[in-house]
């Protein structure tokens, strides 16, 4: 697991050992609340890859971000799975008591697929944190109790429809606010927001649908003083993107631009940007993001944490991570009830009336599944034999 042999180094390795005895993998279905609308898809349901592990009594929880397609990264929930039961659950259970650091070591042989690499460190780190009762936060060296926090507005039909949305959220709390956008439907929308709300913290996010050519379009946006521009660029274009930065006075933020650590570092030195949206699903796991964070301040460059529609799981992960010193960008850790009328976690989310979620201070990630809503949301479940992985 990429940066993981880094980031141990100062995170887990007070934990104690711990066994896996069982694992299990299920594929849970939440229907959204609205359609989510991005310049790549549109959502009207979210799936997630949930992983359990059992051990000392316990139950560690995992949730992969994968989505059904390959449109936002290269994985999907089909390979996904395929990795966890084959390469990834078997080489951690059934084994003996071991550090994290040694668990996470099994797996490290395998390359690529971050998010099912990151769905089973989360799994493992959950376990652990009840085994040595220590929080997530705790672990990874959170230094706040409350994340400040934003909303990410779908593409609207109109920019009426735009405002209209946005003023729901601002009357909840939330304290940031960003666009969905993509060529044609940017200036009119930026311009009609900020007219409305002349103050509110605005970003606007393109999700890779503009190139160099749109420079000018998105020059234009500078006069709506937008906190940032999240990766206008293509997905693999960090050259490009340190053009367009020079071209800008508005910061870049990458996203899907930083898949690893070393993406980071390669974003800090070509300067292809300023800002940089941690995802740990995008990263292979909470070490490598927390090291990415590490590098970030470093270089004196702000870091948030983003989202995924995670389920309450998911999200108690991303709320640990953002409790880290340099994210002092609100995020997209907004509350269960942005996304789902029934969340699938014990106590969901709710978004506190000064624009804050709380961050689980129990043991691992803090959040438990309510067994009711998790077998209504489950669509299959399925035993992971332990055992040598494939070709492992």
């Amino acid at each position: 697991m990429g940066g993981v042999g880094e980031a141990i180094g100062v995170r887990g390795q007070a934990l104690p050992d711990f066994r896996v005895e069982a694992a299990r993998l299920r594929l849970v279905e939440l229907p959204l609340v609205s359609p989510f609308t991005t310049s790549v898809e549109t959502q009207t349901v979210k799936q997630a890859l949930l992983v359990e592990l059992a051990g000392d009594g316990l139950v560690g929880w995992g949730e992969c971000v994968a989505d059904p397609d390959p449109s936002y990264f290269g994985e999907t929930l089909v390979t996904a799975r395929h990795v966890l039961t084959a390469y990834l659950i078997p080489a951690v259970t059934g084994t003996a008591r071991r550090t994290l650091a040694a668990h996470l070591d099994a797996v490290r042989w395998v390359r690529g697929h971050p998010m099912a690499q990151a769905a089973l460190e989360m799994a493992l780190l959950d376990l652990a944190g009840q085994v040595g009762s220590r929080s997530l936060a705790d672990v990874l060296g959170g230094v706040r109790d409350q994340i400040a926090c934003g909303v990410s507005v779908g593409i609207q039909s109109s920019a009426a429809d735009t405002v209209r949305v946005v003023e729901g959220y601002l009357s909840q709390g939330y304290r940031r606010i960003k666009l969905k956008c993509r060529p044609g439907h940017d200036l009119d929308v930026v311009a009609a927001v900020r007219q409305a709300f002349p103050d509110t913290p605005l970003t606007v996010d393109g999700n890779t649908a503009y190139t160099l050519a749109d420079a000018e379009t998105l020059r234009r946006l500078d006069r709506y003083r937008l906190d940032m521009i999240e990766q206008p660029l293509a997905h693999d274009d960090l050259v490009d993107h340190a053009e367009l930065q020079t071209r800008l006075t508005t910061a870049i933020c990458l996203d899907e631009s930083i898949p690893s650590i070393a993406a980071a570092r390669a974003a800090i030195a070509l300067r292809s940007g300023r800002i940089i949206n941690l995802k740990p699903g995008r990263m292979g796991g909470l070490l490598p993001a927390a090291a990415a964070h590490d590098h970030c301040q470093q270089a004196s460059w702000p870091t948030w944490v983003g989202g995924m529609l995670e389920t309450g799981i998911g999200r108690a992960a991303n709320l640990a991570l953002a409790a880290l010193p340099n994210n002092t960008l609100p995020g997209d850790t907004s509350a269960s009830d942005r996304y789902f009328l029934d969340d699938i976690v014990e106590e969901p989310f709710r978004l506190q009336p000064d624009g804050t979620l709380q961050v689980p201070t129990a043991p691992g990630l803090g959040v438990r599944p309510e067994a009711t809503r998790l077998d209504r949301a489950t669509v299959w479940a399925e035993r992971v034999a332990a055992g040598p992985p494939i070709g492992g």
